[in-house]
């Protein structure tokens, strides 16, 4: 059953109060209104009264031994209550008066009272309660803005004082900064390019994978130029009203006119900036589409000399619209890719300021051993080190930290409380053994930094780490077929110890039919296809999503192609394993007695004079 979420809540509470209010208004107000002042007299006084012949209604109340009488008639009656007396003469009295007093008296109120009280304060009431759900619907749907705010920007608006970022707090991204400080100095100095004639771009669009520092760019520009900074999502234009988006739009550029100069930032632009289509009822001309068109004729009409400098950031740029990109809005792209061996370094000295350390930390091994990690990742890293720290109930970040806090972001933490029995155990030394022998028999495949076989939370039962010496941008044939073998050397080492196989390799499996496909349709390293790309890459920045170019009878041959290059490494990276089978069970029990093994561990039993085989697979 779903939970009631927290505007029902709300919704009760309030419906609770009315039903409260209303329920005291009907039952204490309105009674307590209506009723007239009752005034005590003496019983003296009371015979006086019928005796002056002023009393119209009287009312003997037995139970509670009093009598209650009116004088006068209508609503100006007034209303007197007496104590009961045992009096013979009463009676007579009454008759002789001629008063009614058979009956209870009844109560009557002014004819404005009753209009009040019935009618003026019961719809006063609701309408309060209106006003007040009113507002909450409105918050909850618009974000609390009354009609007249609907069209606002919302954007968030920055100054240097409080952004406090500049280019030194952004590092690994060089060359992003040395395009973007050509921006900051037009800010600065905006004469020396008028007098030559140059403009600034209109636009200045920053694209790049999620995590590597796209918005940080973005608040350092500003931080430097020491001018307003307009900070919006592409998502906060799209509204449930037409025309709403736009109209903010509008509200945005006419805001960062009369700050100028100004920097104004969209961040995933790609939510409005989508292609548009033909498609659909009306043409497409949808509420995104919508805002899309009065951004472009928003930045055709405004003057970039007047200071204003509108950045983008997009991981997604293949499929923005063209109009958009074009010369004249946005005029330059500026990649921010994920960096580089020392943009890694550089990114870890500027986080690791921010933690107590040990003397002695090697940044450049930390960020050799995490290739391929943007710099959300690696602040994550320093993170991860410093809460291992508390855990031990350390004052300081040791390198050991770091080691295993870029384990955790790679592989996950470990599962302590995952016990696998002895026979899984053993299979899975095998197989993670497989892996480090392969790679340690081939020629130029990077050194074993650490094999374990701990199993970790992203479900992998042990992990085999690798780390080039250096920074590698190109890989030759023969280098994915080597890496082919490697990631098929856990598997081949099951089949050749145990004569089984398992699905512990499943992620192997889809890592070397990955590459072998590339290597094919894309990498043109076939001797049947040559430099043929069958495959494109629709996403590079977000994992990457290949489209197919290629006719279902080439796609049929790649299939074999692939399925014969994978097999032929795994044939391969059995020979490997047949030839070394003493080494294999040598280093395979050491990782079942220790669970973890160092490179330096690894390479020491590998090299050291061959003992007889300890442990069999039986």
């Amino acid at each position: 059953m779903n939970e009631p979420s927290e505007q029902s809540k709300k919704l009760m509470k309030y419906f609770f109060i009315a039903l409260v209010v209303m329920t005291i208004i009907n039952t204490i107000i309105i009674p307590a209104a209506t009723r007239k002042k009752v005034t005590e007299v003496s019983y003296s006084q009371f015979k006086g009264f019928l005796a002056e012949r002023q009393v119209s209604e009287v009312f003997i109340d037995t139970s509670e031994n009093k009598i209650v009488f009116a004088t006068g008639r209508g609503p100006g009656g007034l209303l007197y209550q007496t104590g009961m007396v045992n009096d013979p003469a009463l009676i007579p009295m009454h008759e002789d008066a001629n008063e009614n007093y058979s009956a209870p008296i009844q109560e009557q109120t002014s004819l404005l009272t009753t209009f009040i009280v019935s009618w003026v304060l019961p719809i006063l009431f609701f309408f309060l309660i209106g006003r007040l759900l009113s507002r909450q619907l409105q918050k909850h749907m618009g974000g609390g803005m009354s009609a007249m705010q609907l069209g606002k920007s919302n954007a968030r608006i920055y100054v240097q004082n409080k952004t406090g970022i500049t280019f030194e707090d952004v590092a690994g991204q060089e060359e992003a900064k040395e395009a973007l400080k050509e921006v900051v100095d037009f800010l600065h100095t905006p004469k020396k390019y008028e007098e030559i004639g140059a403009q600034m771009p209109k636009g200045v669009l920053l694209v790049g994978p999620p995590g590597t520092g796209k918005t940080l760019l973005a608040k350092a520009i500003a931080g430097e130029a020491g001018v307003p900074f307009f900070s919006i999502s592409g998502s906060e234009f799209v509204e449930m009203f037409v025309g709403m988006g736009a109209a903010k739009i509008r509200d945005l550029f006419k805001t960062a006119e009369e700050k100028a100069p100004c920097i104004v930032f969209i961040d995933e632009i790609d939510t409005i900036g989508k292609k548009r289509e033909s498609t659909g009822i009306g043409g497409g001309n949808d509420e995104r589409e919508q805002t899309l068109n009065q951004l472009l004729a928003e930045m055709d009409g405004f003057d970039s000399k007047k200071g204003v400098v509108l950045l983008a950031a997009t991981n997604r740029p293949e499929i923005l619209d063209p109009a958009l990109t074009r010369p004249g809005r946005f005029d330059r792209r500026i990649p921010v890719e994920l960096p580089d061996l020392q943009g890694r370094t550089d990114i870890l000295k500027v986080h690791i300021k921010k933690v107590k350390t040990d003397p002695g930390i090697d940044l450049h091994h930390v960020a050799k051993a995490a290739a391929g990690t943007s710099g959300a990742d690696l602040a994550n890293i320093i993170n991860e080190a410093a809460l291992r720290a508390v855990r031990d109930n350390r004052k300081r970040v040791s390198q050991r930290d770091l080691e295993e806090s870029i384990e955790v972001v790679l592989a996950g933490y470990e599962k302590k409380n995952a016990v696998l029995n002895e026979k899984e155990k053993l299979i899975v030394a095998y197989h993670e053994i497989g892996h480090a022998l392969v790679a340690a028999k081939q020629k130029d495949s990077a050194p074993v930094h650490k094999i374990t076989i701990i199993p970790r939370t992203s479900g992998a039962l042990g992990f085999t780490m690798q780390v080039d010496e250096d920074e590698r941008f190109l890989m030759s044939k023969e280098d994915l077929e080597n890496k082919i073998a490697t990631i098929t050397g856990g598997r081949a080492a099951e089949e050749v110890v145990f004569k089984s196989i398992t699905t512990g390799a499943t992620n192997d499996i889809e890592k070397a039919t990955q590459i072998a496909r590339a290597m094919i349709t894309r990498f043109g390293m076939s001797e049947e296809f040559g430099m043929v790309a069958f495959e494109r890459d629709s996403n590079p920045y977000l994992g990457g999503q290949m489209v197919s170019t290629c006719s279902a009878e080439t796609n049929a041959k790649i299939d074999k192609m692939t399925v014969d290059l994978v097999e032929e490494q795994y044939l391969k990276a059995k020979n490997i394993l047949a030839e070394n089978i003493t080494k294999l069970h040598e280093l395979a029990k050491n990782l079942y007695e220790r669970e973890t093994l160092t490179g330096e561990e690894f390479m020491e039993i590998l090299n050291a004079p061959i003992k007889p085989a300890a442990i069999t697979a039986e």
